[in-house]
């Protein structure tokens, strides 16, 4: 896993496709814009753990 820190206002790309910007940040809370192609899906942490929870019971 690669951490970084970046500022509101930075960015980092991935692969040329993929836009992940800080845009906001205060008491700690961050604040993300992702541009990503269509057909790439973006999911939430929370959630992405309970499919894989739940195909694991399968």
């Amino acid at each position: 896993m690669l951490v970084l820190g970046r500022k509101p206002g930075e960015y980092v790309v991935i692969d040329d496709k993929i836009k992940v910007a800080v845009i906001k940040s205060e008491d700690g809370h961050l604040r993300l814009a992702i541009d990503a192609p269509k057909e790439i899906k973006i999911k939430r942490g929370e959630l992405y753990e309970e499919e894989q929870r739940l195909l694991k019971q399968v």
